[in-house]
């Protein structure tokens, strides 16, 4: 499986998530569970490097958020496979497919075949898909953590969001 940057994964029937797309972390994302919410974070200030870098920063960009990218999904995969979360599958494929995606941009842009606005064009696709995935995915993810963890549902506070 393999995301269609114009498409993307989701189903477009879905319903979409109140905080949209945005470009900048907030405590609207989070989830409850401090280690995901933590490295959610964490991908935004990635990928945050990947949609303003220029030519001669790309491949560093590319090369650290595909760091960033597989610590994220393999911690997240190892939750998953260690306390027996009963539907992965979905979730892991959308993580192979970020990291498919990631190889084709690096090769392309390796290769001389694509320039800085592919890598611009995937950064804000990643903001367009992340939401979905952690609000559906993820979400579903830090709730069975926090219950094998603490025993119960996450309790999320949120501070600096919009009044209105």
């Amino acid at each position: 499986m393999k995301l269609n940057m114009t498409q993307g994964m989701r189903d477009p029937h879905a319903p979409t998530p109140p905080s949209g797309d945005s470009l900048t972390w907030s405590d609207a994302r989070l989830l409850g569970f401090k280690a995901m919410d933590d490295s959610h974070e964490a991908f935004y200030q990635t990928v945050q490097h990947l949609l303003f870098c220029d030519g001669a920063t790309a491949m560093q960009a590319l090369d650290a958020f595909e760091t960033h990218a597989r610590e994220h999904f393999g911690q997240e995969e190892e939750w998953m496979h260690s306390t027996g979360f009963p539907p992965r599958e979905c979730h892991v494929q959308e993580h192979a497919a970020v990291l498919d995606s990631l190889q084709g941009v690096k090769t392309s842009v390796a290769q001389g075949q694509a320039d800085i606005e592919l890598v611009h064009e995937f950064a804000v696709f990643l903001f367009q898909w992340f939401p979905g995935h952690a609000d559906y995915l993820d979400a579903a993810l830090a709730a069975w953590m926090s219950k094998c963890t603490y025993g119960g549902k996450p309790v999320v506070l949120r501070r600096r969001l919009p009044v209105g």
